[in-house]
């Protein structure tokens, strides 16, 4: 995919793929001394695309972009754009204050990426005329496609959706806050073409309930380290098949939300110590982030063989 092929391209092919799998959101890969690991990405991003997600958002949250610099950025996008080779879409992240966030924007066009995820800005509770500002100053100064996240400070009014619609680049939304009530809102406001997807933590405990007010693609942090329950549940989900999901939701997801909300950060590092457990090379989590501690990696152990044997896998 190229810029020229337009946001209404870019969003065609994001919503085909949202309708036929899971969006990927890869690790990053750190040797143990914190640096970065080119070939230990490039060989664990190539795995996640041979699992067959709708889309693959390099160097977002569980990506830890916010622990990235620019030049590592830069390896991240072009080692995904490389690996995908056009099959599915490519959506980097972006993040920071506006200026910030348009040097990565232009680092991510040139890596050649379809899309931009703009991330929660740091820090700072804004109002709804800046949240509108920053999109609309990232959006002036990049061509690639944008999606917006709201999380965090970040939660958007359905007028304020309106604004961001009409903008030329902005093509959809990510939500993090799991308001049904606002996300209900946001959908009616929003042209029939806009996207929406669900970018709850562990966003298959919620699936059900999103689908509901018209938002079934979903981000899946399980497919980062195993996605044979990722695409259970995703086929399970689509086909009505309550029981399969009920099943996979009381003994892997709901079991794993629990072991994650034990300690801040557990929703990157749990996932990068179960890839590691899949002997995937990924490596550590970078400070501020912490590695499990031996008595939870022992309980993620049990549970993620407990959660393949459901599918018929093994560690």
């Amino acid at each position: 995919m190229t810029v020229s092929a337009g946001p209404a391209a870019v969003a065609r092919r994001l919503r085909d793929g949202m309708a036929g799998g899971v969006l990927s959101f890869p690790l990053t890969a750190f040797r143990d001394d914190g640096t970065l690991d080119p070939d230990g990405y490039r060989a664990y991003v190539a795995e996640r695309l041979a699992a067959a997600p709708g889309a693959v958002f390099p160097a977002c949250g569980t990506g830890e972009f916010f622990s990235l610099d620019e030049d590592e950025y830069r390896q991240v996008v072009t080692i995904t754009v490389e690996e995908a080779d056009g099959r599915v879409p490519v959506v980097a992240g972006t993040g920071y204050g506006w200026a910030q966030a348009v040097r990565f924007a232009r680092i991510a066009e040139d890596a050649g990426a379809d899309a931009l995820l703009v991330l929660p800005h740091y820090l700072v509770a804004a109002p709804q005329d800046g949240l509108v500002a920053q999109l609309e100053q990232i959006t002036a100064r990049t061509p690639l496609p944008l999606i917006a996240y709201q999380r965090g400070q970040v939660a958007f009014t359905a007028d304020s959706l309106r604004r961001i619609a009409a903008l030329p680049n902005v093509i959809g939304l990510k939500d993090g806050h799991s308001d049904l009530d606002r996300l209900q809102r946001l959908t009616l406001a929003a042209p029939e073409d806009f996207l929406f997807f669900n970018g709850a933590s562990t966003a298959e405990i919620q699936a059900r309930a999103y689908a509901t007010v018209g938002v079934p693609a979903y981000s899946s942090a399980v497919h980062a380290f195993a996605p044979e329950i990722a695409g259970a549940f995703f086929t399970a989900l689509r086909d009505d098949d309550h029981g399969t999901v009920d099943k996979l939701l009381r003994d892997f997801y709901v079991p794993l939300v629990e072991l994650r909300d034990r300690v801040p950060g557990y929703a990157v590092s749990l996932v990068k110590a179960a890839a590691r457990l899949r002997g995937h090379r990924v490596g550590p989590v970078r400070a501020p982030l912490t590695d499990p501690s031996l008595a939870d990696l022992a309980a993620l152990t049990a549970l993620l063989t407990a959660g393949l044997d459901l599918v018929g896998a093994s560690l």
